[in-house]
């Protein structure tokens, strides 16, 4: 197989068309579109489906892309290396990451990356999304307890319990009469709470009074007393230890788990394995206190 036309036909998948792809690396149209004819011919394969102003990867062609332009954009790496006399992480570095850990911890995270890796143009997008990291062309995605997916390999970054906390001034009430709570969104319907406390089962029956989208934003009513809440013990570790918080038990709930995943493929590139370092040498024990100490 012609490596040169393979690249070119990586290059025009990733920009979307040849037009695109001629003026972002300025070769010249017809030669893109002659090197992926050629590429099509040699493999008997049509790559793009080509419309009057469209064009689009055909699935053989999507196959194609997502198993080979990670392995040339490491060869790329590799050569760029060596010419330069070393393996020092170079380029850009696309991240998602949810929406929690990215207001409380990440901005840091960023910045003393940044700093200690000046040759790396890192973004990081917020969101709690699933994304297609090869089409929305990500190298690191970071998520909670994600599905199961067996294009992707990852490892935990860090580990989190939920816990049931309210105001100091909020008394828990006696029985099963509900309780006012905030919740997440619309997503939260249960009308009770199975929790531990000092070695005790216990049920809180709710009444939700107000539904909030992020958990800062929880956190925050929850502390002007409006009502009880589930929340990360890393979010809320502060509070309860400086007593703007108490601790009514911990959430009968599988444990959170933040994993940081990546295509699988055998070689990662230098930015994606330093980026993983960085993230190890933050969380070493991968603990709710670990995250805690970024939260102001």
């Amino acid at each position: 197989m012609d490596l040169l036309a393979l690249a070119d036909f990586n290059l025009v998948a990733r920009h979307g068309g040849f037009g695109r792809a001629a003026r972002a690396s300025g070769r010249p149209k017809a030669t893109l579109s002659r090197r992926v004819s050629e590429l099509e011919s040699g493999l008997d394969l049509r790559l793009f489906e080509r419309g009057a102003r469209t064009l689009k990867l055909t699935q053989e062609g999507r196959a194609l892309h997502e198993r080979t332009g990670a392995l040339l954009a490491e060869l790329e790496e590799s050569a760029a290396a060596i010419a330069s006399g070393g393996d020092k992480p170079r380029g850009r570095l696309r991240v998602s990451a949810p929406l929690l850990f990215s207001q409380t911890a990440m901005g840091k995270l960023a910045a003393g990356f940044a700093l200690k890796y000046p040759d790396v143009r890192l973004e990081i997008t917020t969101e709690d999304r699933s994304v297609d990291m090869i089409e929305e062309g990500y190298d690191l995605v970071i998520r909670v307890n994600p599905d199961p997916d067996e294009t992707l390999v990852g490892r935990i970054l860090m580990r989190d319990r939920l816990v049931v906390v309210a105001g100091p001034d909020l008394k828990r009430p006696r029985g099963d009469r509900p309780v006012p709570s905030v919740v997440r969104g619309q997503g939260d319907l249960s009308p009770a709470w199975d929790v531990t406390a000092r070695g005790r089962k216990a049920r809180i029956t709710t009444d939700p009074v107000l539904r909030l989208s992020s958990l800062i934003m929880i956190r925050d009513a929850v502390r002007a007393g409006v009502g009880v809440a589930r929340l990360p013990v890393s979010l809320v570790s502060r509070d309860l230890g400086a007593g703007r918080l108490v601790h009514w038990g911990d959430v009968d709930a599988p444990p959170i788990a933040l994993w940081a995943l990546y295509p699988s493929r055998r070689l990662l590139s230098a930015r994606v394995s330093t980026f993983l370092d960085f993230l190890k040498e933050a969380f070493p024990s991968g603990t709710p206190e670990e995250l805690a100490a970024f939260i102001d």
